[in-house]
């Protein structure tokens, strides 16, 4: 499968007012448990203006706060937010939209981002083991710069025994994939081999990203849902990663599912959005670009 540009025409459509009663449907409901990135272009930031675009109501539950040092190689710093405080949001939410919570659209999908300790992984395991979740996406962050690397591995190790477990959709990045599955990717075919490997470990459907890290003028993405192996392909906008394309296409898959998509409806979909909001993108003062949501209007 190629991708194209984004058509806005199915999300135009689904946003409507009803003419004769003169009120608007209303929109699905889906959560993001992630970091904060002070610059805007991932983490949370990200998700919340990909979720606006794509026309679902967004929420965010914030795990920890990144903050970029332009005087030390814009390396990550990285603050946990107080697990007390993880757990307050998490009830707030689940309160308010949750299944027991009478509200007209019931939260049941969710995107897991950066957790970032295994305490915090132990917090939102206990949250999602407990809610009623039909759609749990995992963009598994196994890594974090600004982690000591014995704290780093301890939450990789937390992130693959509680939360993997309960994903029903995984994201990893070409680095993520290779971790999760154990194997080296060099080509398409391994890219396939790894997403495979990935769903028999987790049940989960995956869409692996090679994007700008496989040579060859196209930037590659597989799908495997345990049925169907699809190819995503788009051409390469550059050869450097963009800030928040990862993070954005974990939420425009999450986005598409709570509106009823298919697994590999929704993985096309969030391909052609992130496609065009790479070409689309923002430059900054910082030595990376931004994926910019707007991109496809």
């Amino acid at each position: 499968m190629t991708s194209t540009a984004f058509d806005s025409t199915a999300l135009a459509s689904e946003t409507v007012s009803d003419a004769a009663s003169g009120t608007t449907a209303a929109p699905a409901v889906v959560l993001t448990i992630a970091g904060s990135e002070a610059t805007g272009g991932a983490g949370a930031q990200a998700d919340l203006k990909t979720f606006q675009e794509l026309g679902v109501f967004g929420i965010a539950n914030l795990t920890c706060i990144v903050s970029f040092d332009p005087n030390n190689e814009w390396n990550h710093r990285f603050v946990p937010v107080d697990q007390e405080v993880i757990a307050h949001q998490l009830e707030a939410t689940t309160a308010a939209y949750g299944a027991a919570s009478g509200a007209p659209s019931v939260l049941d999908t969710v995107k897991i981002g950066m957790l970032g300790s295994p305490a915090t992984i132990s917090t939102v395991a206990g949250a999602l083991s407990s809610g009623a979740f039909a759609n749990v996406v995992l963009d598994p962050v196994l890594i974090c710069k600004g982690q000591e690397p014995g704290q780093a591995l301890d939450t990789d190790q937390a992130l693959k025994a509680q939360i993997l477990p309960l994903a029903t959709f995984v994201t990893p990045t070409h680095f993520e994939a290779e971790s999760l599955s154990g194997l080296e990717i060099t080509d398409v075919e391994s890219l396939k081999a790894a997403a495979v490997r990935i769903h028999e470990l987790s049940g989960a459907a995956v869409l692996a990203k090679g994007g700008v890290r496989l040579s060859g003028p196209d930037a590659v993405d597989v799908f495997y849902d345990g049925e169907t192996l699809e190819v995503l392909s788009a051409p390469k906008v550059g050869e450097v990663a963009v800030s928040g394309a990862g993070c954005s296409l974990a939420a425009a898959v999450t986005a598409e599912l709570a509106k009823g998509a298919t697994p590999l409806e929704a993985a096309r979909r969030a391909k052609e959005f992130v496609t065009a909001g790479i070409r689309n993108r923002v430059a900054s003062g910082a030595p990376f670009d931004a994926l910019w949501q707007g991109g496809p209007r």
